[in-house]
This record gives C-alpha cells, structure tokens and sequence, in this order.
C-alpha cells in the first residue's frame, strides 16, 4: 500500500517533465522530470516487491525533488512549484515516517 503515492509522485513528474519540455523546449526540465520520477518509480518497485531500501529511495527522490523546487517555488512564487514544493515535502514525510517504523 505505501509504494502508492511513490508511483502517484512518479506520473506527477514524469508528466511535468514532458509538460515543461512541451511548452519551453527545456531539456533540463525534461531530464530532471524524467530522473526524478524514475526514482520515484523504483522506489515504488522496491516497496512494491518488499525489497531492502524502497522508502530510503522514496526519501532521497523527495529530498532531490524538494532541493530543486523550494528555491523556484519562494523565488517566483508560481503555483506548479509550490504544489510540486509540498509534495515531495509530504511525500518525504510520510516515507520518513514509514524508515522510522520499518527500523
């Protein structure tokens, strides 16, 4: 049940990566859209299949997600980085939560 809101996170920036490619032709939105939700995925996986790691996977992509869209997000004060801002900070709350569980 907790690999949910990692594939959820996963499609949310996969797709937004592809959308900011799409509207500016950035290719680093593309790659970082891709990357991050590529770590989100195999986060997903890993606690899907109950492997060794999944949440601190989960937690790192959010760290990595949070690091790149808070600075945006206080800087232009546009509604895509806020809302992308504060998911990964719940997702990485909630996955930090389950490390805390699971140790």
């Amino acid at each position: 049940m907790s690999q949910h809101p990692s594939y959820t996170m996963a499609a949310l920036c996969t797709i937004g990566g592809f959308a900011g490619f799409a509207k500016t032709r950035s290719i680093p939105s593309l790659v970082a859209g891709l990357g991050v939700g590529a770590l989100y995925g195999a986060a997903g996986y890993l606690i899907k299949e109950n492997r060794d790691y999944g949440h601190e996977t989960a937690v790192a992509a959010s760290v990595v997600l949070a690091a790149s869209m808070l600075p945006r997000a206080i800087k232009t004060k546009k509604p895509l980085p806020i809302a992308l801002s504060a998911l990964s900070l719940v997702a990485g709350g909630y996955y930090v939560k389950k490390v805390i569980e699971y140790s």
